[in-house]
C-alpha cells in the first residue's frame, strides 16, 4: 500500500480531476490498492484523508444523490472556484509545469504543502511518475507576510543590513528568491533566502502598506521561466540531446514545444534541453524514469550517471 502522503497528493488530484462527484466506491476504484480492503477500516482511512485535506483548506463538498439507481449515496467533490488561484495570469506551459508540481513535489512543511496544493491543476492522460522535494525554509512564512502586506523588511545579507520593499517570492534551482526594492541600491534587487545572515526572529518587518508594487513588475521576468535555463556553472548556455520513448513523447513535446524536437524515429523523439543548471536537468529526466535517455554532450551525460552512481552507493551504505 502507499503511504499515507502520496495517497492524500492522488486523492486531491482525484477530486479535482473529475467532471462529477464521486461515491467512495468510486474513489476506491480510481485508486486501486491505496486503500485497505476491508469497508470498515477503508472507510475510517477516507474519512481521515478528507479531514486532512479540509484542514490545510481544501474545500471538498459533500451531496446526496437524489434519485437514480445511487440514490441516498454521498458523493464528494472540490469546488474549484473556491480552492484554485485564479489571478497568476499563467502561460500553458508555466501551468503545465505548476499542474506537474502538484502532483509530483513534496514538501518540508505543512504550509508549504498547502501552498503547493492550492495551484490546482489537472494533469490529463500522462501522468509522470515525478518525485522531488520542494525546499523549505524558516524565513519563507515571514517574508511571504511580508509581500502579502506590503511591508518592508529589514535583515542582515553577506554582512551588510539591507532594507527591502518584497514584491515576491520566487523558486529557482532548488533555491527561494526575494526580489524587490532595495532601499541602498535605490533599484531591484534579488537575494536568495538561504544566504540571508538574520533568522526569521532577525528579520525586522515593518508596517503594513509601506509601499506599493509596480504595477509592471512580474516575478517570472526576473529568472527564466524554464529552470533548466538557470546558470550557475560552467555549463551554462549549454543544450543537452535526450531521447524520449514513443509512451512520454507526446507529452514532453506538448511540455517543451515543437521547435525543441531535433529528430523522430521509430522509438520515439529526440529533444534540445537545456543543460545550464543541471540539478535541474538531473529532476527533469529521472522524473521520466526510464523513458528518457541523455544522448549528449558527453560531460552533461557522464554528470547525470556520476550522480545516479553516488545516490546508489550512498543507498548501499544507509543499508
Amino acid at each position: 500500500m502507499v503511504d499515507r502522503v502520496e495517497r492524500l497528493t492522488n486523492l486531491l488530484a482525484l477530486l479535482l480531476e473529475t467532471t462529477s462527484p464521486l461515491s467512495l466506491i468510486q474513489i476506491i476504484g480510481e485508486l486501486p490498492g491505496q486503500y485497505p480492503e476491508t469497508e470498515q477500516a477503508r472507510r475510517a482511512s477516507f474519512e481521515r484523508d478528507k479531514a486532512a485535506l479540509r484542514d490545510i483548506g481544501v474545500p471538498i463538498e459533500t451531496e446526496i444523490v437524489g434519485g437514480g439507481p445511487y440514490a441516498g449515496q454521498t458523493v464528494y467533490h472540490i469546488d474549484r472556484r473556491a480552492y484554485e488561484l485564479a489571478d497568476l495570469e499563467l502561460a500553458p506551459d508555466e501551468m503545465r509545469a505548476l499542474q506537474i508540481a502538484v502532483a509530483a513535489v513534496r514538501t518540508g512543511s505543512g504550509a508549504g504543502q498547502e501552498a503547493i496544493w492550492k495551484l490546482g491543476g489537472a494533469l490529463g492522460d500522462e501522468r509522470l511518475a515525478v518525485s522531488a522535494v520542494m525546499p523549505d525554509r524558516p524565513e519563507l512564512p515571514v517574508i511571504r507576510n511580508a509581500v502579502s502586506t506590503r511591508s518592508t523588511i529589514e535583515f542582515s545579507y553577506r554582512g551588510a543590513t539591507r532594507r527591502l520593499d518584497p514584491w515576491g517570492l520566487l523558486l529557482r534551482g532548488g533555491f527561494w528568491y526575494v526580489i524587490g526594492h532595495d532601499h541602498g541600491r535605490d533599484e531591484q534587487r534579488t537575494f536568495r533566502v538561504d544566504r540571508f545572515d538574520s533568522t526569521p526572529e532577525g528579520i525586522v518587518v515593518g508596517a503594513p502598506g509601506a509601499y506599493e508594487r509596480p504595477p509592471s513588475f512580474d516575478p517570472r521576468s526576473a529568472f527564466p521561466s524554464d529552470p533548466k535555463e538557470i546558470g550557475h556553472d560552467a555549463f551554462d548556455g549549454m543544450d543537452a540531446l535526450v531521447h524520449v520513448d514513443r509512451l512520454r513523447a507526446p507529452a514532453v513535446e506538448r511540455e517543451l514545444g515543437a521547435g525543441r524536437v531535433v529528430r523522430r524515429d521509430d522509438d520515439g523523439i529526440v529533444v534540445s534541453v537545456p543543460a545550464s543548471n543541471l540539478p535541474a536537468l538531473r529532476s527533469w529526466v529521472l522524473g521520466l524514469l526510464e523513458h528518457a535517455v541523455v544522448l549528449e554532450p558527453a560531460e552533461v551525460r557522464d554528470d547525470l550517471l556520476g550522480w545516479l552512481s553516488k545516490v546508489a552507493s550512498s543507498d548501499g551504505e544507509a543499508t
